[in-house]
């Protein structure tokens, strides 16, 4: 209640004061944020309170960025960093008798405070409109730095899934090619599903160090993206114990508990010694049939994120042992891609984004791979807006005996729009189109290989 009061009700006038002109620039940027116009009363007002405490004007100017402010005025530097983050020690700081800052709880202090605050998220997240250049784009990605610096380890954690869509959004706007030709400006860029979205649909208009760019660019959202799948696959198991086996007698399968269990009745107390007669090891040999997964995947415009998604699932699979995987990409023509299965990267440099959608011609391609229907998995992944002739095959598929799962969305958001006729028609057939995370369907390729 202490706190309230002070910050409502100021003991002095000259605290007053500085309360209102603290609510003079969080108005500011609250306008700006919404309106780019400026509120001349408002832009009045700031002025006069930045130039009061001794600050320069272009710390009310969005165009400069916090590094040209920072080069021009050092001594502001220090006062960027860990400018929102937690002050946890305060209270303890000042009862110690800590007095070697200035003191956050001063009224001008913290009217100061919200004059750096108010550049950064002035900055970072009124991004306006249009074309963005190599050179804004370069800005905005400092100024996004200093501002995870200025909320310390906690608050940038938080934050960065913003930053990374607010990057999203301006890559769909900036001039990409341009940036792509810098290496510099290319290495700072967040690989991201919008970024590589954009390249993909590019790639073909690239050449020499602009291609380099975009493909390490891919390689890198690859890597990271197939880490995070990794770890929900990798408990994966393929076949059961198999114990008419013969176990191999190595030291790696001694089973040691098993034996020293067996041969506790040779147990010399006066030795303190357990003379064994006999090692017991495990068995380790399965049982498996090979399995075969299919994955046919839409590489229409409306699918990008499934297509990138589930080729680097697709990858991932194909390493497990006793996986046969098989993939294949369409729009209205089928392209086998699976001599590049276990390389994503290629994969997707392979793609053609876009186009209409005919799942007839994916459909030829994929059922004479269908050799063993007990043992293959049909994964097919699509918003289904497609031949209403291709229910006729999935029906076959289905009477064979081999495991249809559609799929109508396998990304972050989990919102796909999946035709109402085939999601019902699919429904009725006893495989209802999975619609969500990429992990549910992590799930249900488990299930099948276990």
């Amino acid at each position: 209640m202490t706190d309230i009061t002070h910050d409502t009700v100021p003991d002095t006038a000259v605290g007053g004061a500085d309360e209102n002109r603290r609510q003079v620039l969080y108005w500011r940027l609250l306008a700006r944020l919404f309106d780019p116009e400026e509120q001349p009363a408002l832009e009045t007002a700031s002025v006069a309170v930045v130039e009061d405490l001794g600050l320069p004007s272009a710390l009310l100017d969005p165009s400069v960025s916090v590094d040209s402010l920072v080069q021009r005025f050092p001594e502001l530097e220090a006062e960027f960093q860990d400018l929102m983050a937690p002050a946890d020690d305060d209270e303890d700081s000042a009862e110690d008798g800590d007095d070697d800052g200035a003191d956050p709880e001063d009224p001008r202090e913290r009217v100061r405070r919200a004059a750096l605050v108010s550049k950064l998220l002035l900055n970072v997240f009124s991004t306006g409109a249009g074309d963005v250049t190599a050179r804004q784009m370069a800005d905005w990605q400092r100024d996004a730095g200093w501002c995870k610096r200025a909320l310390g380890t906690e608050g940038a954690g938080e934050l960065s899934g913003t930053l990374s869509a607010l990057e999203g959004g301006l890559v769909r706007r900036m001039r990409l090619r341009e940036v792509l030709a810098d290496s510099t400006l290319a290495r700072a860029l967040t690989p991201s599903m919008s970024l590589i979205e954009q390249l993909l649909r590019d790639k073909d208009n690239l050449s020499g160090v602009a291609l380099a760019n975009a493909k390490a660019l891919i390689r890198r959202y690859v890597d990271e993206v197939a880490e995070v799948l990794r770890t929900q696959v990798q408990q994966t198991s393929v076949g059961t114990i198999d114990r008419s086996v013969p176990p191999k007698r190595t030291f790696r399968n001694l089973d040691l508990d098993r034996t020293i269990w067996k041969n506790l009745t040779n147990w010399d107390p006066e030795s303190e010694r357990l003379y064994v007669d006999q090692l017991f090891y495990r068995h380790t040999a399965k049982r498996t049939t090979p399995a075969r997964m299919i994955v046919v995947v839409d590489q229409s415009g409306s699918m990008v994120d499934s297509m990138v998604n589930c080729t680097i699932l697709a990858s991932i699979f194909a390493g497990l042992p006793k996986v046969d995987v098989h993939l294949v990409a369409y729009d209205t023509r089928a392209l086998d891609l699976t001599p590049w299965v276990n390389d994503p990267f290629e994969v997707l440099l392979r793609t053609r984004l876009g186009g209409g959608t005919d799942g007839t011609a994916a459909i030829a391609l994929a059922r004479p791979k269908i050799a063993d229907p007990r043992n293959t998995v049909l994964v097919w992944i699509s918003d289904f807006y497609d031949n209403r002739a291709l229910m006729t095959d999935f029906q076959a598929v289905h009477r064979s005996g081999a495991k249809l799962i559609p799929v109508g969305s396998v990304n972050s958001s989990g919102r796909q729009s999946v035709d109402p006729w085939f999601r019902e028609h699919l429904k009725d057939l006893g495989a209802p189109v999975i619609s969500g995370h990429i992990r549910k369907l992590v799930f249900e390729l488990k299930n099948f290989l276990a």
